[in-house]
C-alpha cells in the first residue's frame, strides 16, 4: 500500500506545482485554496508511505514523479518548449525512478 500512497503523493505534487502557476503568487483565492489543499494531501500521503519505505527512495521518487509530470504538463498545456535536452532530462529522471523502484 505504501507504493500506492507514494504514487498518489507524486500525482498531487504535480497538481500543486501546476496550481502554483494559477495562483499568481497566491493572489487568487480559489486556485490558492486548491493548491494548498493539494500540498497538504501530498505531504500526508508521503508521510503514510514513509511508514514503510526508505526516506531516500520515497523522497526521490516523490519529487521525480512531480518533476516529470510537471515538465510534461508544462509542455503539453502551457506551450513550454519540448527541446531534445528537456526530453532527455525527463527520460533520465524516469530511468532513475524505475531504478529506485526496482532496487527497493
Amino acid at each position: 500500500m505504501a507504493w500506492v500512497y507514494l504514487v498518489g503523493a507524486g500525482l498531487l505534487e504535480i497538481g500543486w506545482a501546476m496550481g502554483l502557476k494559477h495562483t499568481q503568487g497566491f493572489s487568487r483565492l480559489w486556485p490558492s485554496v486548491l493548491t494548498i489543499a493539494a500540498m497538504a494531501a501530498s505531504f500526508w500521503l508521503l508521510a503514510l508511505a514513509l511508514k514503510s519505505l526508505p526516506i531516500g527512495t520515497a523522497y526521490a521518487i516523490w519529487t521525480g514523479i512531480g518533476a516529470v509530470g510537471t515538465a510534461i504538463l508544462g509542455i503539453w498545456l502551457l506551450g513550454e518548449p519540448a527541446t531534445a535536452g528537456r526530453l532527455a532530462g525527463i527520460a533520465l529522471i524516469v530511468g532513475g525512478i524505475v531504478t529506485l523502484k526496482l532496487a527497493s
